[in-house]
């Protein structure tokens, strides 16, 4: 099987805990970085501009994704150029559609036009990766991210979506497509497996890549020591009549 290194997909790590993302950092395998304000409220984070340019601080020779949060389309214009402007590594994630349902591709089509790289995000419907890629068609690098593992906890299979948007992005080099919330480590490979450009995960996937190649065997006998040691400590006892 592949190891980690046969991987061509390049790894983003997904987070907003600093101490995390510069771990990740220091993982030569970690090739950018993408955050959003949810995952920043988990982190206790409540300045949004200092959290951002301390960690461009650092990390400032990778990719690094940092989010709109306006629900109004003029205001996340206003947004999106001043995101950009902290850095030439930043690219400034605009969701598919407010909260109204409005979508976001005349917004796209405009900082496109400003040069402005952007990560259009919480795709899930090959239509919406038709509109966005034709919305960035004049655009710099940028990414459209499909969130697979969404579209996995639905019941439905990502694979032919993900590989459809390839299809249709594929006109457009600039453009890579983003394997985005994957629920496990198997998905890096899958992703990889169909030529996906980028896969985000968060720092909890990526301890995984450790075992990754381990002999099943092994872990198998590795699982059941773990049974069997927890049962220990939690001081478990059954009677057993004779």
């Amino acid at each position: 099987m592949k190891t980690v290194a046969d991987l061509k997909v390049k790894i983003y790590a997904d987070g907003a805990n600093k101490q995390g993302m510069l771990q990740m950092y220091n993982k030569p395998w970690v090739k950018g970085f993408t955050t959003n304000p949810t995952l920043m409220h988990l982190a206790g984070i409540n300045d949004y501009q200092s959290f951002a340019q301390d960690i461009i601080k650092v990390i400032h020779d990778r990719s690094i994704s940092f989010e709109v949060f306006s629900d109004d389309f003029e205001e996340m214009y206003e947004q999106a150029l001043l995101i950009s402007s902290w850095g030439p590594n930043v690219y400034v994630k605009i969701p598919v559609m407010n909260t109204k349902g409005d979508h976001s591709y005349k917004l796209i089509s405009d900082l496109a036009n400003k040069n402005v790289k952007m990560n259009v995000t919480a795709l899930m419907t090959l239509d919406q990766v038709y509109d966005v890629t034709k919305a960035l068609a004049n655009a710099p690098s940028s990414y459209i991210s499909v969130f697979a593992g969404r579209i996995a906890d639905t019941g439905r299979d990502p694979l032919p979506i993900m590989q459809q948007s390839l299809e249709i992005m594929k006109p457009h080099p600039q453009l890579e497509l983003i394997w985005a919330s994957p629920r496990e480590l198997l998905n890096i490979f899958q992703a990889d497996d169909i030529g996906c450009h980028i896969i985000t995960v968060t720092n909890e996937i990526l301890k995984k890549l450790d075992i990754v190649g381990k002999d099943l065997t092994e872990f198998s006998l590795d699982t059941v020591r773990m049974f069997r040691d927890d049962a220990i400590k939690a001081g478990f006892s059954l009677t057993v009549k004779s």
